[in-house]
């Protein structure tokens, strides 16, 4: 019996109408991406484990997807001999495994598999700053649409293979970026029709100060990986989290006032301003948040909102500025639908310093999930052909095709049925396609070099010219 053909978990296929859709997003954000100066950029489906490994933190670390290397090397049996320490090692028993079968089993895998699938875009984008930094203009503003793999479980919303859509701009320290770049998610949204996202906004230095304040500055990953969980977990579950990892109760009491944080922008500010008045990293975080959100208020936004959310960490280690996280509209449960921040020194890793950048992401597949629970998708949006025009036998054909190259040639989607079938058949087919015309062509036609044009939702036939054909068509 023939194996049933199935895909690897967290991944999709797509049929032409989600393909479509999809498209419509991308053409949308690449067209603001371009209307805000950035320029676009590809890099290569899997870059060398070096460039990756590191630079995500140990959870990202566990979910990038290794290439195994290929060709002779596994026909030498020597090369692949596991360690003594390491046979027998269930993929299940991550819990008890020691600190020394840990460096065994990374000696080894980096032995067996050299390369691995991009995680983001952002730390091949580094490696592709550096690699390039002597035919690269600075500021260098890039944008970049491709897909990203991630060994995470899958769930509503999340994937193992997805789309990012990233914009960046290295070369400059200006807050004016960051400004920017709230009106560019605000100016997409509006440009999609989603009303009510939430741009959520906090400083890694606001994180850092808050740390210092409470004596934790060592634990500050930890801190910021837990709090960031807030809206998971709850206060209950985050305090847990934060004591198991060896911050103390006195510290906690400290940052009670994170826990239930409200009021307006700079109410927010001002209370920030107190609780880190004894931090001079906190202080200037609250100053560059101050600058940021002043302006995006005066400017105004047109579709989405601007929140100051401190609990918001994003558990990367790369951003030491501002950090966003987009928040889908209140009536959709969804998680978010975009992110990002500044991180000072991400080319320091490749041994360009000093190259500060800040950039976001849009999380296409959230994002059409989104607009297709609101309903926002436009009726035009569809990859199916204007017309078909019915097969009634050679010379109605070959009529036909002459139109259709015309058409074609006028940028009009349409097509023939390729088999002189039945007539109920070939309009059967247009329905099922969602076409809406069908194009009719028999003897009488031909001889007053005319067509009969049916519209196949209401029912209505008539007789056209070429060029009201076209016109209607158009």
């Amino acid at each position: 019996m023939a194996q049933k053909p199935s895909i690897p978990k967290g991944t999709r296929d797509f049929s032409p109408a989600e393909v479509a859709k999809r498209n419509y997003i991308f053409s949308i954000i690449k067209t603001n991406f371009e209307k805000f100066g950035y320029q676009p950029i590809e890099t290569p489906t899997f870059e060398n484990s070096e460039t990756l490994m590191g630079k995500y933190g140990e959870e990202g670390d566990r979910l990038i997807f290794k290439i195994l290397n290929s060709g002779n090397f596994f026909y030498n049996k020597s090369k692949i001999e596991l360690p003594k320490s390491i046979e027998g090692l269930q993929s299940n028993s991550a819990e008890t495994i020691t600190l020394e079968q840990r460096i065994e089993l990374n000696k080894f895998t980096a032995r067996i598999s050299e390369k691995a699938l991009r995680y983001d875009l952002t730390v091949p984008f580094a490696r592709y700053v550096v690699q390039h930094q002597n035919e690269i203009e600075f500021p260098f503003k890039r944008y970049q649409i491709q897909p990203v793999w991630r060994a995470d479980n899958p769930q509503k919303g999340r994937f193992r293979e997805f789309y990012q859509c990233d914009a960046d701009v290295v070369g400059s320290n200006s807050l004016w970026q960051e400004v920017e770049l709230v009106q560019l998610y605000d100016s997409v949204f509006s440009a999609l029709g989603l009303e009510g996202a939430t741009i959520k906004i906090n400083n890694r230095k606001i994180l850092s100060g808050i740390a210092e304040v409470i004596g934790a500055s060592d634990k500050l990953i930890d801190f910021t990986v837990a709090l960031d969980k807030l809206d998971k977990i709850g206060e209950d579950g985050v305090k847990k989290e934060m004591l198991a990892k060896g911050i103390s109760e006195s510290a906690l009491e400290k940052v009670q006032p994170l826990f239930n944080f409200s009021g307006s922008i700079s109410e927010k500010i001002e209370k920030l301003s107190v609780l880190l008045a004894s931090s001079e990293e906190g202080k200037k975080g609250v100053e560059e948040l101050k600058f940021i959100c002043d302006n995006v208020l005066t400017l105004g936004l047109d579709k989405s909102e601007l929140d100051l959310d401190v609990t918001l960490a994003r558990g990367l280690n790369y951003y030491t500025g501002a950090i966003f996280e987009v928040a889908a509209p209140k009536s959709v449960a969804m998680g978010s639908i975009g992110g990002g921040g500044r991180y000072d020194d991400l080319t320091g890793i490749f041994g360009l310093k000093n190259m500060s950048g800040v950039g976001i992401s849009f999380g296409l597949d959230r994002i059409y999930l989104v607009l297709e629970e609101l309903n926002l998708f436009p009726q035009t949006v569809t990859s199916t052909s204007k017309a078909l025009f019915l097969n009634f036998g050679p010379d109605e054909a070959l009529y036909s095709m002459k139109a259709i190259s015309a058409l074609r040639k006028a940028g009009i989607k349409v097509e023939m049925y390729p088999d002189n079938a039945k007539i109920g058949k070939q309009f059967q087919h247009a329905d099922k396609r969602g076409i809406p015309f069908a194009v009719l062509v028999g003897a009488d036609e031909i001889q007053n070099n005319q067509f009969a044009l049916k519209d196949l939702a209401s029912g209505e036939q008539k007789k056209v010219s070429f060029e009201e054909l076209k016109e209607i068509l158009k």
